[in-house]
């Protein structure tokens, strides 16, 4: 007979996983520089900084942050919806 919940482990050692990774890519930092606009931005997609000609405009990273967390969000409900249907 089939234990239901003997995934359960190999499931926690994912997230462990994951999240050992997503705290690492925190600790990582890419920077852009192109046509004056300048991007420094976390490893997990977070951005830190934008800067226009040598202007900070953090209005700029606020935005595009809202914008990633949004379409993270849509991913999880889309993903949830695909997985009860199946």
């Amino acid at each position: 007979m089939n234990n239901p919940l003997s995934g359960l482990g190999d499931l926690q050692k994912l997230q462990a996983q994951a999240q050992k990774m997503q705290a690492a890519l925190q600790q990582e930092e890419v920077v852009v520089e192109k046509n004056g606009v300048r991007v420094v931005l976390r490893g997990d997609q977070q951005i830190i900084e934008v800067s226009v000609d040598g202007i900070i405009e953090n209005r700029i990273a606020e935005a595009i942050n809202e914008a990633v967390k949004k379409t993270q969000e849509l991913a999880a409900k889309k993903l949830i919806e695909i997985s009860q249907q199946g």
